[in-house]
């Protein structure tokens, strides 16, 4: 990274989003209900996207973008899944 403020903007973010990931990893241990927990994957996944394309900022490289992105895809798949799950009882009909 060539300009100093983005460096450090880039790296307070990823920080930012580290500390994030604290409150949803502790409602997925403690969380009461199966709800709780599903969203707390939902909100970690969601996060894990963000710090990846953080990291790929920071690192000026293309690869971290892809691998957020097939993050991003199987963690919205992965909760259409457990939602239709926990409603239905089943995933295919």
């Amino acid at each position: 990274m060539s300009l100093p403020v983005l460096a450090l903007t880039v790296d307070l973010c990823i920080g930012a989003t580290a500390l994030a990931m604290l409150p949803s990893s502790w409602r997925l241990i403690v969380g009461p209900h199966v709800t709780d927990r599903i969203l707390a994957i939902d909100t970690l996944y969601l996060n894990a996207v963000a710090l990846m394309v953080l990291l790929g900022i920071r690192s000026d490289t293309l690869l971290l973008f892809e691998a957020a992105l097939l993050v991003a895809l199987l963690g919205f798949v992965s909760t259409a899944a457990l939602a239709r799950y926990l409603t239905r009882g089943d995933v295919i009909e």
